[in-house]
């Protein structure tokens, strides 16, 4: 999907919220970037592979392990569930 397509879906609410578990195949709506280094792992229209989500899995479980040394990634979204924490991403709704 052309980035241009994928802000649209994004201007219209064509979005939904997808749990980092969940993310395989799916079109992210959002631009994604680790801090450090600050380069853009997928920008809108792109689709998330195996490696990304196992790359966002190991932020979630360093981020618990070492606080203060966390992983700033912009596009990834943190909601506080009943007490638990559950990050997302803005993907394009299927």
């Amino acid at each position: 999907m052309r980035p241009s397509d994928a802000w649209a879906k994004m201007a219209h609410r064509e979005t939904e919220r997808v749990g980092i578990d969940d993310l395989e195949d799916r079109i992210t709506a959002v631009l994604l970037t680790p801090y450090p280094p600050g380069i853009p792992l997928l920008i809108p229209g792109e689709r998330f592979n195996r490696t990304i989500v196992q790359y966002l899995q190991f932020a979630r479980e360093f981020n618990r392990r070492f606080p203060g040394f966390e992983t700033d990634i912009h596009g990834l979204s943190e909601l506080d569930v009943d007490g638990e924490e559950f990050l997302y991403v803005d993907c394009v709704r299927q």
